[in-house]
């Protein structure tokens, strides 16, 4: 009830086999744990935890105005009520080659099973945006070899992105990611790829495991799960869709109730009730209770 089945140590050992399997794993963004939960449901193979995601939860853009500890503490409320494997977003490790190496510790000991760190200049820019600030190779790979060396389990997944393509160039990318692999990183995330055809150069490339990044509105094209796995890779992330599908609803819902003076005409588009208790499994609190209430010695 409180927290999933497994451990976290049990959920990377899982997410490393599957990723070793080829499969191509899908991971919905969860900006909150009750969308967590209805992710587990409908059987998707992870949970990811988007930056971009949890600043517009707090009002705030994408621009590395989030703290370390908001972001591991929204991890962990996360993670806590799944049994699924998670992937969290921590921008550009909130500071230096120390500072890297921190987060890696905290968001391990927060239970999640991998994170990805990018070589964007701080303050950074929404990947999809033009105009990003990309630090140099070098200061890149000294903060990956320093979050590889702070990692406790070897199943935490350490993932680089690299922002370079739209500012230096594919080949300078590829290059950019081999150097990150080297340095320790364990996967890749190539942002902001214009075509199918970007993705399947990078997969040339690399024989580890490659993230794609389908966001809506932005430079890369949404391509499905057939595509992506004839092209090779190991895991697709949709960072907004979820908050985007909720706020949506949200505003019409409240244009609606200003407009109309009562919410009777949306009543029908809502999660009811009965459903409401269903994900977030009231009756096992409710049921857990009565056996302690009517406990007899």
């Amino acid at each position: 009830m409180l927290f999933g089945e497994k451990t976290a140590t049990e959920k990377r050992a899982e997410f490393r086999k599957t990723l070793a399997s080829g499969k191509l794993m899908q991971f919905p963004g969860a900006h909150a744990p009750l969308v967590a939960l209805l992710i587990q449901e409908k059987g998707f193979d992870g949970v990811y935890i988007s930056g971009a995601a949890l600043s517009a939860d707090l009002g705030l853009p994408d621009i590395g105005l989030t703290t370390l500890s908001e972001v591991v503490n929204r991890g962990r409320q996360i993670v806590r009520v799944t049994d699924l494997p998670s992937m969290i977003d921590i921008d550009t490790g909130f500071g230096e080659v120390m500072n890297a190496a921190r987060t890696i510790q905290e968001i391990e000991e927060a239970g999640i099973a991998g994170c990805h760190i990018e070589d964007q200049l701080n303050p950074k820019r929404c990947g999809h945006l033009d105009n990003k600030i990309i630090v140099s190779r070098d200061e890149m790979v000294q903060k990956i070899r320093a979050a590889a060396d702070a990692k406790r389990d070897p199943n935490f997944l350490l993932m680089a992105r690299t922002d370079a393509k739209a500012s230096e160039g594919m080949e300078a990318a590829i290059d950019r990611a081999k150097a990150y692999v080297d340095a320790g990183a364990d996967a890749i995330f190539p942002e902001a790829m214009n075509s199918g055809a970007d993705f399947e150069r990078f997969r040339k490339e690399f024989d580890v495991p490659l993230l794609a990044n389908l966001t809506e509105f932005g430079k890369t094209p949404l391509l499905t799960t057939t595509q992506l796995e004839d092209l090779g890779y190991n895991m697709v992330i949709y960072p907004v869709t979820t908050m985007r599908l909720a706020m949506a609803a949200v505003e019409e819902g409240l244009d609606t109730l200003k407009q109309a003076g009562t919410q009777a005409n949306s009543v029908g588009k809502m999660m009811t009730r009965q459903r409401l208790y269903d994900v977030i499994q009231y009756e096992d609190y409710n049921q857990f209770d009565k056996n302690l209430y009517n406990f007899k010695l």
